[in-house]
């Protein structure tokens, strides 16, 4: 039997499920939700042979090529790992829809997780985490200005003292939004402070230093500030990076606590691949996107569709604004 199902509540157990039964070399050639939302479905082929064949065969009664030969050619023009980009090619062609980008949608649905940062009503802080340079702290701003603008009571910690400025430059935004900005130095220091506006918040955001993912010192340090209270970490990567060098960093900031990615930079980039590695090799949730410099808008939850009309724009490419992000359009 070439193909083989797993199901289980998290990825982490599904994955573990694919390695126990098809060992290290299993290739997984699709991941999805489990029916009505419980957990999570991988399918995994027991060789790479074996996985051409039977992706091939899975999907070899298909909806017209020209809308899966859509979706490769584009994804391929962001650059992303040619495995990858056939694996979705052929879940668009497993979709049976003409359209290109609502069968890109599709393939993408089946293929990803997305699950947006709320504005208020979260159970634990989000801490923004990453590389040097990523966004991390104007994310915290625009996550805490949309919040703001809706009337919504934000705490914002710091645990940023490496980057000369960095305290500075988040105290700026806050000021403007009325915002008092918490200083941190350390895990202790972070865990009094997150206790201390415990019920206090719609939401509270942390902003932590930018940090060196192939460095074990650095994820060590990352790790215990992550530990240090109950919260939950978010990779915050800008997009346009190589897509092998982005995978690698997910699955270094993925192994101490990322759930989710944030991506930053939409507006200053034309290839996406590196998010889309990033997401998959770190079994990460697309979140929210930020297209925009100014703290008080370019900031969208990401979806299916807002995603795949992305990678395939149309002419004239949409306008980035509120509406290009709706999931308006049907996916079948």
């Amino acid at each position: 039997m070439r193909l083989k199902s797993f199901t289980a509540p998290t990825m982490a157990e599904a994955m573990e499920m694919v390695r126990t039964e098809l060992g290290d070399e299993a290739i997984i050639v699709s991941t999805q939700r489990a029916a009505g939302a419980k957990g999570v479905r991988i399918t995994a082929a027991l060789e790479p042979a074996d996985a051409d064949l039977a992706v091939a065969e899975l999907f070899e009664e298909s909806a017209p090529s020209s809308s899966a030969d859509a979706v490769k050619a584009a994804l391929e023009t962001h650059g992303l790992p040619s495995r990858m980009a056939e694996r979705l090619a052929n879940a668009a062609r497993a979709s049976d829809i003409a359209d290109p980008t609502l069968a890109c949608a599709a393939a993408l649905e089946a293929g990803f997780s997305f699950a947006h940062l709320p504005d208020h009503g979260a159970l634990r802080p989000f801490m923004m985490i990453g590389g040097h340079g990523s966004g991390k702290s104007m994310a915290v701003a625009k996550l805490a200005a949309r919040s703001v603008l809706k009337q919504r009571h934000v705490g914002i910690i710091t645990c940023d003292n490496i980057r000369a400025g960095a305290v500075e430059q988040l105290a700026a935004f806050t000021r403007i939004l009325g915002i008092d900005l918490v200083k941190t130095r350390g895990p202790d220091s972070l865990r009094q402070a997150v206790e201390n506006v415990t019920g206090m918040f719609d939401l509270v955001l942390i902003d932590s230093p930018g940090l060196n993912p192939f460095r074990t010192s650095d994820m060590d340090y990352l790790q215990s500030l992550i530990e240090a209270a109950d919260i939950e970490p978010i990779l915050v990567m800008a997009a346009g990076g190589d897509a092998a060098e982005a995978a690698e960093a997910a699955e270094a900031f993925a192994a101490i606590g990322a759930t989710r990615l944030f991506t930053t930079r939409l507006d200053t980039t034309r290839r996406l691949g590196g998010m889309l590695a990033a997401a998959e090799a770190g079994q990460l949730a697309l979140c929210d996107v930020s297209a925009s410099p100014h703290v008080a808008d370019g900031l969208s939850p990401i979806s299916a569709i807002s995603l795949a009309r992305l990678l395939l724009p149309q002419a004239p490419a949409p306008h980035l604004d509120q509406n290009f992000w709706t999931d308006e359009a049907p996916l079948s």
